[in-house]
């Protein structure tokens, strides 16, 4: 669906295509109180004020605008997940939103507020022009749709609490209520911008409303938060263009959203000693050159598969290696393939991790419904330490798949074992074991242990390419395995 906007007083068309999940939110630093008062009907702080406590004054909302650059145009993916409208050309995006409290410049504290904003297109709070603000102990209620959604997934149009053009939000001990579509709870956007959450309880209700959100290299930074969204594309912790960083450590998330996963990555994700769930999506998302890294965390994806890693074209990700590192945790898929990845390169790092999956597929590369037919597969590195890896290793014949296995990590699967994949790669340390499930082919396969006791083959034949540089120490031998099963070349 396209929805004309008035832009700087003129007609024009939004021209962007928005590939991202959802979100939901959390935020890092102390907040600390000077002031205290009990509501805010609307402030606004001009740039020539000092250090100053404010309270409630005008009861009238208030304008900022800025103009930053618009989003480019994209070829529109075809379906989920992406879940941005296409546009037809726009030159400059202007802020034209409103906010109930809203701050220039300069720096303020308060505490104890009670925030309601109700019109459509307008946030709770909003900070501009290198302004701070420090907010503690407040309740923030948000109504009142957006009149775009890329506009709120792309510069934060009608989010509850808003940093933009290099100010800095420090909010503690605080409660953010949104109900109305296109309503990011916390929202960072542009380079400096920064919000900083620490014990708060975010909760959103309606479609693309994001806990945690960062576009245009804006940074948030939560500890100890609380996130429950409900809608559509709400993710609990997410990216969206230009390359948003968010730092979160000792976050609870739950997601019920259709293609609203607990974290969607088009930036750079963090998340430590916490525990996210999704019940309409996948447990995370990472488009593009960008990242996800979760340390002591427990994720649970109920649909589709685990983690996906893809490329939309959508233009909100730059095209490159998507990686996923997990260092210890719980990752639970409870349908599809515990990882699944298409259109794109793609490094999945894990480390002492436990995974869980429901259909014993470990790893899946094919092409799917972006890109290019024919090239539209995805080329997956695999790297895997003092891990277990349950599942098949599954690709089709535009993808390519290698897996590195070492210090005591073992593989419980079949690789390839229909022969589809473009190809497939098995290096293996000495102290690593692969526990062999059904007849599988091999590009090339690498073993420390020239010996391959740390294959238990059970019976079954493994075949590998004889003209392969990497296997050229099998010397085109026919190998007997000790379970009864044998390593040998395939057949042309």
């Amino acid at each position: 669906m396209k929805k004309k906007l008035n832009v700087m007083a003129t007609a024009v068309l939004l021209a962007s295509i928005t590939a991202s999940y959802a979100y939901a939110s959390s935020s890092t630093d102390d907040a600390t109180e000077v002031s205290t008062s009990t509501s805010v009907a609307a402030t606004q702080v001009d740039s020539s004020t000092t250090t100053s406590t404010e309270t409630s004054t005008d009861s009238s909302t208030t304008d900022t605008s800025a103009t930053v650059e618009a989003p480019p145009e994209g070829t529109p993916p075809d379906g989920e997940p992406p879940s941005g409208k296409p546009g037809e050309g726009s030159d400059s995006y202007t802020d034209n939103g409103t906010a109930k409290y809203t701050q220039s410049g300069k720096s303020v504290t308060l505490s104890k507020q009670t925030i309601v904003a109700d019109q459509a297109d307008q946030s709770i709070v909003k900070v501009t022009d290198s302004g701070k603000l420090t907010l503690s102990k407040s309740a923030l209620t948000k109504k009142g749709t957006t009149s775009s959604d890329d506009y709120s997934n792309f510069y934060g149009l009608n989010a509850g609490v808003l940093a933009a053009s290099a100010s800095t939000i420090q909010l503690s001990d605080s409660t953010i209520k949104t109900d109305a579509n296109g309503a990011n709870a916390v929202f960072a956007t542009g380079e400096g911008s920064t919000i900083n959450v620490k014990d708060v309880t975010i909760q959103t209700s309606a479609d693309s409303s994001r806990g945690l959100d960062a576009t245009l290299k804006g940074t948030v930074n939560a500890t100890n938060v609380k996130i429950q969204t409900a809608g559509e594309h709400s993710a609990a912790i997410a990216t969206d263009r230009g390359n948003g960083t968010i730092h979160v450590t000792k976050a609870t998330g739950k997601t019920t959203g259709k293609g609203s996963p607990g974290i969607y990555s088009t930036g750079t994700i963090t998340v430590s000693n916490s525990d996210l769930k999704a019940t309409g999506s996948e447990a995370a998302v990472i488009e593009g050159r960008n990242s996800i890294t979760v340390n002591n965390t427990s994720l649970s994806g109920d649909v589709d598969r685990g983690v996906m890693l893809y490329q939309s074209f959508s233009g909100d990700a730059e095209v490159g290696t998507s990686v996923f590192t997990m260092n210890g945790g719980t990752l639970t898929a409870k349908a599809g393939p515990i990882f699944y990845s298409t259109n794109t390169e793609a490094v999945v790092n894990l480390k002492g991790a436990k995974l869980k999956g429901n259909t014993e597929v470990l790893l899946n590369a094919a092409a799917d419904k972006w890109g290019t037919t024919g090239s539209n597969g995805a080329n997956v590195t695999l790297n895997a330490d003092n891990q277990t890896l349950p599942g098949s290793i599954t690709a089709d014949k535009s993808s390519s798949i290698t897996v590195n296995l070492k210090n005591k990590t073992t593989l419980k699967g079949a690789m390839n074992s229909e022969n589809t994949a473009k190809s497939v790669a098995l290096n293996l340390d000495k102290t690593s074991k692969w526990v062999v499930t059904g007849d599988s082919y091999l590009t090339s396969l690498t073993d420390s242990d020239t010996k391959l006791s740390n294959i238990v083959d059970n019976g079954h034949t493994i075949y590998y390419d004889a003209s392969a540089s990497a296997n050229s120490w099998l010397n085109g031998e026919t190998i007997s395995l000790s379970g009864g099963g044998k390593l040998t070349p395939v057949s042309n």
